[in-house]
């Protein structure tokens, strides 16, 4: 069984080549692979398939089948059958909203690393006991964002985060210049308009400017 600092160091070496996650809904299946080819053209190759349409695991099967290059996570992830079927489906990863001691296991007994979603310190500690090191932090920018960033980083000094929510082109810089933050996930590079229209070529620029932004 793949260790929880095995798992660590599988998302560490995940995010240093890629530093940007963005958080696609899946309204139509057709979508995806031109939605997946339009990120990679502009740079970013580590996709979160989130499971708040019908369609999330479809899509993981299918970029996982038909991209394999791409490397794929699964996000709402939000008990141990979506846990078990994300799996299923070829997940290299699993992204949850919060954390409960049901996915907190499924993360320790799991093949593929968890990022479990934490909002306060207090359940930070129920992870880290188990011998997490590795969160995302949601909804990040309500609950003080780049702030509270920094305060985690006094007690707990060798967690990172992935903050997700709220986060946009505009504070990009911000976050990532934060030590522990490792990576950072939204919705702003494949905005749901954008997708819903087809308008691949502006999906791959707004990819390539945040990863300009990632890269500095």
């Amino acid at each position: 069984m793949t260790s929880l600092t095995e798992k660590t160091q599988m998302l560490d070496d995940l995010f240093s080549q890629s530093r940007l996650l963005p958080l696609l809904n899946i309204e139509r299946l057709e979508d995806v692979l031109p939605l997946a080819d339009a990120l990679a053209e502009g740079g970013v190759t580590t996709l979160e398939i989130t499971l708040r349409t019908a369609l999330g695991i479809d899509a993981i099967a299918l970029l996982r089948a038909e991209r394999p290059a791409l490397t794929v996570g699964a996000g709402t992830v939000l008990g141990a059958d979506q846990f078990a079927a994300v799996l299923a489906a070829g997940a290299q990863f699993v992204v949850t909203p919060g954390c409960t001691d049901e996915l907190l296991q499924c993360g320790i007994d799991g093949p593929v690393p968890l990022l479990p979603g934490i909002a306060t310190a207090s359940e930070l500690m129920v992870g880290y006991r188990l011998g997490y090191r590795r969160f995302k932090l949601f909804p990040a920018h309500i609950l003080g964002g780049a702030g509270l960033l920094k305060a985690f980083s006094g007690p707990f000094k060798d967690v990172r985060f992935c903050p997700t929510g709220g986060v946009s082109q505009d504070n990009l810089a911000a976050y990532l210049a934060l030590s522990n933050v490792m990576a950072v996930g939204g919705s702003w590079v494949a905005p749901p308009d954008l997708i819903a229209r087809s308008r691949w070529a502006e999906i791959t620029s707004l990819a390539r400017a945040a990863g300009q932004v990632g890269s500095a």
